[in-house]
């Protein structure tokens, strides 16, 4: 699994800044950098916070962060249209924070 390569698209799929979305999740910056180099794993309890302050589900987030390997059963089509579903679903939310602005 690969947390911090999932947070990281998610963040720049929605145009935030490392500064930005550290804020919004109440860590540091270069925590928040260390965790998207995969040089950090944070607890359940920062990854929901991260997710809140994307605005995406935790399991969105997962689902992003898993490695072929760890899909391998469900089939490379399906993989490919939840994929799709997934980041249809990041780039649309923030579709949605801008229009709350």
């Amino acid at each position: 699994m690969n947390v911090g390569r999932a947070i990281r698209l998610c963040r720049s799929q929605k145009s935030m800044t490392q500064k930005d979305l550290a804020k919004s999740a109440r860590i540091s910056v270069s925590y928040l950098s260390l965790i998207e180099q995969n040089k950090r794993d944070p607890g359940i309890s920062k990854i929901r916070d991260i997710a809140l302050a994307l605005g995406i589900p935790v399991s969105i987030l997962f689902f992003l962060a898993a490695e072929d390997s760890e899909l391998s059963g469900l089939g490379s089509e399906l993989i490919g249209r939840l994929a799709s579903t997934a980041l249809t679903f990041v780039h649309e939310s923030s579709k949605a924070d801008k229009t709350l602005i």
